[in-house]
């Protein structure tokens, strides 16, 4: 079997197990309105198929000034071709979650970038962040 249909092949096989749907956004600036109060504006960078999974290391807490913050990291895996140009710093919401229900809504952050020549997936690094 050729390398292109055996990726090919993984990639699709990949695929069938996104049975999650995410969207990722990347800050694209802010507006102030007349009373001081910043918004900040995003533009989306992907928005389709998604599976998440739990990292083998799976939290570590975190001191924010008096707050006591849980940061959980998760792997999020993407269809390869499709989620191009995905970048550290990207903020993931998952929208829809099929086997678990408990994912939906979570908001997560693109840590770790990843790009590989034989990938069959795209597989990112992400921090959720919990108090």
């Amino acid at each position: 079997m050729s390398v292109d249909r055996a990726l090919a092949r993984g990639r699709r096989a990949a695929e069938r197990l996104m049975v999650d749907q995410c969207r990722i956004q990347r800050a694209a600036g802010s507006t102030e309105d007349d009373d001081g109060n910043v918004t900040p504006s995003y533009t989306t960078v992907y928005e389709g198929r998604c599976k998440v999974q739990q990292q083998a290391v799976q939290s570590r807490p975190s001191d924010a000034g008096e707050a006591s913050l849980l940061m959980v990291r998760r792997e999020l895996h993407l269809p390869v071709a499709a989620s191009a140009g995905v970048r550290a710093g990207d903020r993931v919401e998952l929208t829809a979650c099929t086997y678990d229900p408990d994912l939906m809504g979570r908001a997560l952050v693109v840590r770790d970038e990843a790009a590989k020549s034989l990938a069959t997936a795209r597989r990112l690094g992400v921090e959720e962040v919990t108090s």
